[in-house]
């Protein structure tokens, strides 16, 4: 579980917690009718700053849409980073769009949920990260597809990496990216065009 799906979970504990005890206090007749009303008020309060922080944490997320020439627009996360959802051999996997890897590098988890055996590969292949060398499998995807809405992009045979080392998350990097004619950033807005 990642830091954002642990803050989603957070504001949604803190939601359930401010309706229960609401529902509790309100139902007390033992409380004085002040007291009571303070803490009903406290807990209006908490509600509203946890649906706030939810809110932003919902807005804030990375988004994909179409133009209607058939363009992906992702918009960039929180973070500032683009995130794209593929179907890789059936299965879906999260990527995080970056144009300093070479190709499309699979996490030791994502590559064993489309089917990949991460502890049988032959591990031949170097890449330098921010964390150091690690070991690279090369490997070839039946098919990757982008599937929003009406819009359906399918490669099949596609060659990609498994990473021997951590990996948090699934790169998707210019190997994939160039069988785009177009790639823009704009802002926030990352524009691939086939």
């Amino acid at each position: 579980m990642d830091a954002d799906q642990t803050m989603r979970l957070v504001y949604l504990g803190v939601w359930g917690t401010v309706l229960i005890s609401y529902f509790l206090i309100a139902r007390t007749q033992s409380i004085g009718q002040s007291l009571r009303q303070l803490l009903l008020w406290g807990l209006i309060f908490v509600g509203v700053a946890a649906g706030y922080g939810l809110w932003q944490d919902v807005s804030q997320q990375s988004s994909v849409s179409v133009t209607g020439e058939g363009a992906v627009v992702l918009r960039a996360g929180r973070n500032g980073h683009f995130h794209l959802g593929l179907q890789v051999n059936g299965t879906p996997v999260d990527f995080i769009i970056d144009t300093g890897a070479s190709d499309l590098v699979l996490s030791q988890e994502d590559a064993a949920r489309v089917g990949l055996d991460p502890q049988n590969l032959p591990y031949l292949g170097q890449a330098r990260t921010a964390n150091g060398i690690v070991g690279l499998a090369r490997v070839t995807l039946d098919e990757v597809a982008l599937l929003h809405d009406e819009l359906e992009i399918r490669d099949t045979q596609v060659p990609a990496f498994v990473n021997e080392g951590e990996l948090d998350i699934s790169l998707l990097g210019m190997g994939y990216l160039r069988r785009y004619a177009r790639i823009s950033i704009e802002g926030d807005r990352l524009i691939l065009e086939r």
